[in-house]
């Protein structure tokens, strides 16, 4: 039942006259409430606000200050198996910028979102610190100066930059700080200054494995959110100074260099998580560059090509040139935030509702299907056919490593502790773009979710609160408050699994959007439901996906909890060991009906070599699992 539209066509309509059809609000004008607002709580409770305290070494090493990254540096400890790892050494010196960054920012962004006051203090402090390592001259990173932008080989300079900025850019939009404010201008110019545009290569850094230096090209984040901010475009342009010179310098298997994009015979074969990232500043690029928007197109592509119908996008860690695959492809979590970020900022330049539509996938499936439902903790790696948790890809050996990323932590020390800042970055990140502005006369419900709005319209202030369980219910109910009675235009994005649509009010549906174009009174509600029926999937393999709604659903696999490592009370490594061995078949007579959130289906027992009736639940709340068939 579920239409699929070429994207690389859909683009291709679109990208002639590339405009930035949406604005973003200031991050703090959305609010999570309902059953998110509760798990984001449980979040800064659990690994999310206690990093700091689960790997004291990592989140408290002084990079961005007395212990700024000289000459004699040495590599540091950080407590993981380096076993079979082909990243190179040079990666550990500058790693803590990115653990602690990622770390502060999903903070910073969660305890604004839940009005956590210990929290927000918490935060005060840190950022207080961290604008005291200031330089004179506005530097604001990890290197002291007989190094900052003079490499020639692997570094972190730009990536310690855009990890750290992001957080502050939050930090100031929530509190309207001005000292915050103009320390990242300083900070800004500071790199545009030392790294001036078209007359330097930033990203020229020998030939040999340079994962900060790929990973820095995200600088565009903050360059692009300058501009969101300013509207001065000299940030937008030093982008696509960035990117250019990024695809025209030696990188390491990266997918987004041009030269790879516009090979008709290239596959994607990089680290996933550069992959997903490097989407953001391909897309600013393209906005400033209508030469870059054919790239852009072939880029979304072939991403598609790499990504599970849950949103699940291959990074386990490479690539490698394979297509995606439920059982046999993992996703780490990383990729995951980075391909939903990366889809967040498509859908601000684009304003097309398909975009969305593939965010709530991602969120509502692949990312609260790689968290733990019953404890503080996320799978590093997680594959959409989940048969156990051992550490292995549902057991496959690796002979080259001592594959321990398919668990679940409250840090994953003994890899990398990437996967858990990130996982506290996500939420905060997807509830940022849930509501945009088309124009001073009109706002936009981007995405669904339980939460809150607070902004102003033609100069009025307006609150809109959405009661929904949604996910979980297709039925969303918008309370609106205004000052005064005020016309304005009110578009809803319509999913595109909708069969049809109860409302009440009057309406048009237009590029997938319904809009309700009238004078609201003071207070209004607005009742809406998405009609849908148990959609069927069929990817390129041939296995087939059981969905209602923007939810999967999959045959829950029993299962023995093993505990691990312990970080401390509450913390720990968990393991899961399956207690049924059953595997199910598609059959063309399924009879799948939807009861009680669930999908009822007859599927055949290949160990029984019979049919039975299975009980498929939310994707999102599973740990072992099957969900294609």
């Amino acid at each position: 039942m579920k239409k699929t539209i070429s994207i690389l066509l859909l683009f291709s309509i679109y990208m002639t006259n590339a405009q930035e059809k949406l604005k973003y609000l200031p991050f703090g004008s959305i609010k999570p409430t309902g059953w998110l607002k509760t798990q984001m709580e449980k979040d800064v409770n659990g690994f999310v606000g206690n990093l700091d305290l689960l790997v004291p070494d990592l989140i408290n090493d002084p990079i961005y200050g007395s212990g700024r990254l000289h000459k004699n540096s040495q590599l540091k400890d950080l407590g993981n198996l380096k076993e079979g790892d082909a990243e190179g050494s040079e990666q550990y010196k500058w790693w803590n910028s990115e653990t602690q960054s990622n770390c502060w920012d999903g903070y910073i962004r969660n305890v604004f979102l839940v009005d956590d006051k210990a929290g927000i203090e918490k935060v005060n402090e840190y950022v207080k610190r961290i604008l005291a390592t200031q330089d004179d001259d506005g530097y604001l990173g990890i290197y002291d100066k007989e190094l900052r932008y003079n490499f020639n080989s692997e570094n972190g300079e730009l990536w310690s930059k855009a990890t750290l900025y992001r957080g502050l850019l939050a930090y100031y939009e929530a509190t309207q700080d001005k000292k915050v404010w103009q320390a990242l201008v300083r900070a800004v110019e500071n790199v545009m200054v030392n790294y001036p545009i078209n007359a330097s290569s930033p990203f020229s850094s020998g030939e040999k494995f340079n994962g900060g230096v790929s990973h820095g090209l995200t600088f565009t984040d903050v360059l692009d959110k300058m501009y969101q901010i300013t509207g001065n475009k000299k940030y937008t342009e030093y982008a696509l100074f960035l990117y250019t010179d990024f695809s025209r310098t030696y990188q390491s298997e990266e997918d987004v260099q041009l030269k790879n994009i516009l090979n008709p015979n290239y596959k994607l074969k990089s680290h996933g998580v550069h992959t997903y990232e490097h989407l953001r500043p391909l897309i600013v690029a393209a906005y400033q560059n209508k030469d870059l928007q054919k790239a852009l197109t072939i880029y979304l592509e072939r991403i598609k090509k790499t990504t599970t119908p849950t949103g699940g996008p291959i990074g386990d860690e490479w690539i490698a040139e394979r297509t995606a695959d439920a059982t046999h492809t993992g996703y780490e979590y990383c990729s995951i935030q980075e391909l939903l970020d990366s889809y967040t900022v498509l859908l601000q330049k684009t304003g097309k509702a398909i975009i969305g539509d593939d965010i709530e996938t991602i969120f509502y499936n692949a990312a609260q299907g790689s968290r733990n439902p019953n404890h503080s903790c996320i799978a590093y790696l997680k594959t959409d056919n989940s048969y156990e948790m051992l550490g292995t890809k549902n057991g496959e050996v690796e002979p080259d490593r001592k594959q321990t990323r398919y668990k679940y932590s409250p840090a994953h020390q003994d890899v990398a502790v990437c996967c858990n800042p990130n996982a506290g970055r996500i939420s905060p990140y997807f509830i940022q773009s849930s509501w945009m502005k088309e124009n001073e006369n009109t706002l936009v419900a981007t995405l669904l979710m339980p939460n809150v709005l607070e902004t102003e319209i033609k100069g009025s202030k307006i609150r809109i609160e959405n009661n929904t369980n949604y996910p979980h219910e297709n039925a969303v109910h918008f309370k609106i408050q205004l000052e005064k009675p005020l016309a304005f235009i009110l578009k809803i994005r319509k999913p595109r699994w909708t069969t049809s649509i109860i409302i009440n009010e009057k309406y048009r549906v237009e590029d997938d959007f319904i809009i309700i174009e009238r004078t609201f009174k003071k207070t209004e509600i607005i009742n809406l439901e998405f009609k849908t029926e148990v959609s069927i999937i069929t990817n390129s393999n041939g296995e087939h996906f059981f969905s209602y709604g923007c939810q999967f659903y999959a045959n829950i696999i029993s299962s023995f909890e093993i505990k691990g490592k312990k970080y401390a009370k509450g913390f720990e490594d968990l393991n899961y060991k399956p207690l049924d061995n059953s595997r199910f078949q598609f059959i063309e007579n399924q009879k799948a009906t939807f009861e009680n959130n669930s999908i009822k289906v007859t599927l055949k027992n290949l160990n029984s070599n019979k049919t039975q009736i299975v009980t498929l639940r939310p994707f999102g709340k599973t740990i072992l699992r099957q969900v294609s068939f």
